[in-house]
């Protein structure tokens, strides 16, 4: 047992006193914010987002802001993904690439008006990236970071708790559609997204100092429906098929290898960064992909801090990115960032650090 020494580099959310209150016993870092992974019994808090609903502190899913004149044309040049036809109101993940077509970064794009957008990014400085684009580019635009901090409610539960609060018009909301608005007195952003498949909303909070608040309005109307406290979930989001950018990804995985081609549109503007790379992958097709894996043993064993190799016939042919026990599944099973001569139904050598264990490929997702 350790203790996090604070540290400017390291920022608080605006919920900390309440993640505390609810008994949080780990946590992780995410764009130099505390992220809280479990509460105490990991298998219970995955069964709540299963069958039941949780509340998440995802403050660390910060929002880059852009505005002005030429904001809609930022948007687009960060984006591989044709923004031409996205409303006001609507949101769209978004894979961003650097020059070569590498993903470093998969944002919930919201298009507030035409000259005002966020991307509620993933875990890598897109802020400076953002800043330094419109920079090269000559763009007449204004790039921070605004007082937004995110507050999950996922779950098959999720919908009930929120209209509870809202009002029934949260269950018109299309998924990424978002709506601002308030709750007492509180200024938020509603939108139905998430990251787990098992439904729900990201509240965005637009006051930090009402962190406590709204925590508490979450938890007195999810209290009918045994809402607990939890946190974006390994075994659900694998069984899922979520990928984790910078996680399941290097410094040279496009788009292709992750199983994004969709969110791809190769006939954007020219301008856009890293579009030409990406119109050269396609043509040739990517070299590796990503597929799933089930490996043998019946004791939980999760991927520590690094990737483990993937050997076929005393050949590495990729590696695991990511492990974790399924509760559903009753297996440890993970992520291959794989040659594509290797297919499902291949079996693979997985090198861990106990030994070796024999894994089959299979398509994602799981479940």
């Amino acid at each position: 047992m350790f203790t996090i020494a604070p540290t400017a580099r390291l920022r608080p959310t605006p919920f900390m006193a309440s993640v505390k209150s609810e008994g949080i016993t780990h946590a992780t870092f995410y764009n130099s914010m505390v992220l809280p992974a479990f509460y105490g019994n990991p298998e219970e808090e995955y069964w709540r987002l299963i069958n039941g609903v949780s509340m998440w502190d995802v403050s660390c899913e910060r929002q880059v802001e852009v505005t002005g004149k030429d904001a809609a044309k930022l948007a687009q040049i960060l984006s591989p993904r044709d923004l031409s036809k996205c409303k006001p109101g609507q949101g769209k993940y978004v894979p961003l690439c650097n020059h070569i077509g590498t993903v470093i970064n998969d944002p919930i794009l919201l298009k507030h008006e035409e000259d005002r957008f966020w991307f509620s990014i993933a875990d890598s400085d897109i802020w400076f990236w953002a800043r330094a684009i419109a920079s090269e580019r000559g763009l007449d635009v204004e790039i921070t970071e605004p007082d937004v901090s995110p507050l999950a409610v996922q779950g098959p539960k999720a919908v009930e708790v929120v209209a509870d609060m809202f009002g029934d018009w949260v269950r018109d909301l299309k998924y990424f559609w978002f709506k601002e608005t308030e709750i007492n007195g509180i200024p938020v952003a509603l939108q139905r997204s998430g990251w787990s498949k098992q439904g729900g909303y990201e509240i965005y909070l637009q006051d930090g100092s009402r962190g406590a608040d709204l925590w508490n309005i979450v938890k007195e109307a999810g209290a009918p429906y045994d809402i607990g406290p939890g946190s974006p979930c390994t075994p659900e989001r694998t069984e899922s098929g979520l990928v984790s950018v910078g996680g399941d990804t290097d410094a040279f995985t496009n788009p292709y290898e992750v199983r994004l081609s969709q969110y791809v549109d190769l006939d954007v503007p020219d301008d856009t960064v890293g579009i030409r790379a990406l119109r050269k992958i396609a043509e040739e097709g990517p070299k590796r992909h990503q597929l799933g894996l089930k490996l043998e043993g019946e004791d939980p064993a999760p991927l520590g801090f690094a990737w483990e190799a993937l050997v076929k016939d005393g050949q590495k042919v990729g590696d695991m990115t990511n492990c974790t026990w399924s509760f559903r599944m009753k297996q440890n099973i993970g992520y291959a960032l794989i040659s594509v001569d290797l297919q499902p139904g291949d079996s693979v050598e997985v090198h861990r650090p106990g030994g070796i264990v024999m894994a089959e490929l299979v398509e994602l997702p799981f479940l």
